[in-house]
């Protein structure tokens, strides 16, 4: 493992001599451009190992994206290298469907000691709540970033994390049904505790998420790359591509279905992707990951 073909991976050819926080935003924002949040092993027949160097060569060698415990494992492995005081984290992702938060922790993100103040990087999740900069772990501001504004609220020593919206302006709007959502405002992302986690306890998780009926990333193939200026994503055979307050405080999306013949060009084309497995596209479940 090399940081230097690690910064050539997400294109990074700024400094890393000084452990400070404009450095790790670069190279955060680089990342998360670069490397697609994806599942695609899941519907390949492959599967996600909870290995720092298999992750290694899965995102830098082979040029693919993960999910949180890969991203955020081998940025943890990237910000201690660099001289960052990195801890694991673990939350728990709130599920509209329930409209409640699950039992056991399904999220793995890090926290960050920089000058005396902490911050919260998480570059593993994905689609339109991903974010840009690192956080300051400080209650009841509003953090406001390119995808929206961010913030955090404590209470009795739990963390929510939560974004604030724009109204989102569908141009093509007969291509979706469930993509009315002017009504919706604020969304509940993750709680989590400040309590340091060692990868270890990720194991079960990180084998229930990719086999369970159940999972999200079982009943979706879900592969989105933030973008200069949004997101683009692909799940199933639904295409997305959002910019970001595109006028008037609101997000244009654009989306288009593709035929299974679209499917392998698009992931090349798109998101750098290409598959050593065949892929069958999947979504099942009818829960919106915008």
């Amino acid at each position: 493992m090399d940081i230097k073909e690690y910064f050539a991976r997400i294109s990074y050819r700024g400094s890393h001599n000084k452990p400070d926080l404009g450095t790790m935003s670069d190279i955060f924002q680089h990342h998360i451009q670069a490397v697609p949040f994806e599942n695609l092993s899941i519907h390949c027949g492959e599967t996600i190992e909870l290995d720092l160097e298999a992750t290694y060569n899965k995102i830098v060698r082979k040029k693919r994206g993960g999910w949180c415990m890969e991203n955020n494992y081998l940025l943890s492995w990237v910000l201690k290298t660099l001289g960052y005081d990195v801890t694991l984290l673990g939350a728990k992702v709130f599920v509209p469907e329930h409209d409640a938060y699950p039992e056991e922790m399904d999220h793995l993100l890090l926290k960050v000691v920089l000058d005396g103040k902490s911050y919260i990087v998480d570059g593993g999740f994905g689609m339109a709540y991903q974010l840009w900069q690192p956080m300051e772990l400080i209650s009841g501001t509003d953090q406001p970033q390119t995808p929206g504004v961010f913030r955090f609220l404590e209470e009795s020593g739990t963390w929510y994390l939560e974004k604030v919206k724009r109204k989102q302006w569908v141009s093509n709007q007969g291509a979706s049904t469930s993509h009315n959502v002017e009504d919706e405002v604020c969304r509940r992302i993750y709680l989590f505790t400040l309590q340091p986690r060692d990868i270890e306890e990720f194991r079960g998780c990180n084998a229930h998420l990719q086999t369970a009926p159940d999972s999200l990333f079982v009943t979706k193939s879900i592969c989105s790359l933030q973008t200069a200026d949004g997101i683009r994503a692909l799940v199933g055979w639904k295409l997305t591509e959002m910019k970001y307050n595109y006028r008037d405080n609101m997000d244009l999306v654009e989306i288009r279905m593709l035929a299974d013949e679209e499917i392998e060009k698009t992931l090349k084309e798109k998101f750098n992707i290409t598959l050593d497995k065949k892929f069958v596209p999947v979504n099942t479940s009818r829960l919106s990951l915008f």
